[in-house]
């Protein structure tokens, strides 16, 4: 009887691993139990970047107006600086360009890092000596930073910023200050440039100076590349 009971038990114990047996999947839950799905799925990281200080916004969330401009020229200055020109008449001496373009005609370049919180937009332009085409050794670029679309209407500028080459009696050091009819005027030296941001009398003092006071290479601002295809 023993034997009898043995046989039928193995009879069934075989029956069960069909097709359809209770037995199926088991060993699926089982791996998964201990290693966790098998399955392959792709991650994103997010990056979490600290917020602005209140009353500010960081210059890479604003509205770059010219970007986008078709003829961007990268790689050597020179090219690039030629490049620009060459999107003018040959007789005005300021040309619309994008943010990369600058970066890459002056290499090393700054912008501030925190503007007011008020500003939605940038413009940004290549300032040249007509006579040769060459970059202007009095001001080299500037940017305007606008609360309204930018030449939609009057007084629609927050403030504006121009660069030039330092030269030899430029000296690294602090902001220099100087209070004008047309509001604050701030000026220091960076690297190989001289830079000077002009701040409209309605504009608080510590929001110009915040802005004088972060400045960040140009090339760290610049927009994410597009994705191509593959």
């Amino acid at each position: 009887m023993k034997r009898i009971a043995l046989l039928v038990f193995v009879v069934l114990l075989v029956t069960a691993c069909g097709d359809d047996g209770l037995l199926d999947g088991l060993g699926d839950r089982s791996v998964n139990a201990v290693h966790g799905e098998t399955s392959l799925t792709s991650t994103t990281v997010e990056v979490i970047r600290a917020e602005a200080p209140l009353g500010s916004i960081r210059a890479s969330d604003l509205v770059w107006y010219n970007d986008g401009l078709e003829g961007e020229g990268f790689g050597v200055p020179n090219v690039v600086i030629s490049t620009v020109w060459n999107r003018g008449d040959g007789a005005t001496s300021v040309i619309q360009a994008t943010r990369n373009e600058i970066a890459a005609a002056l290499p090393g370049i700054q912008f501030p890092e925190l503007v007011p919180d008020s500003v939605g937009w940038v413009t940004s332009q290549m300032v040249y000596d007509a006579a040769s085409g060459t970059l202007g050794a009095d001001t080299s670029a500037q940017f305007g930073l606008w609360h309204l679309e930018p030449y939609s209407a009057d007084g629609g500028r927050t403030a504006a910023m121009w660069v030039r080459p330092a030269t030899s009696s430029d000296l690294i050091g602090s902001i220099s200050s100087e209070a004008t009819v047309n509001g604050l005027s701030l000026s220091w030296v960076a690297e190989s440039f001289h830079y000077r941001i002009l701040c409209p009398v309605d504009l608080l003092d510590e929001n110009c100076w915040q802005m004088a006071e972060s400045p960040m290479p140009l090339s760290l601002l610049l927009p994410e590349p597009e994705p191509t295809d593959s």
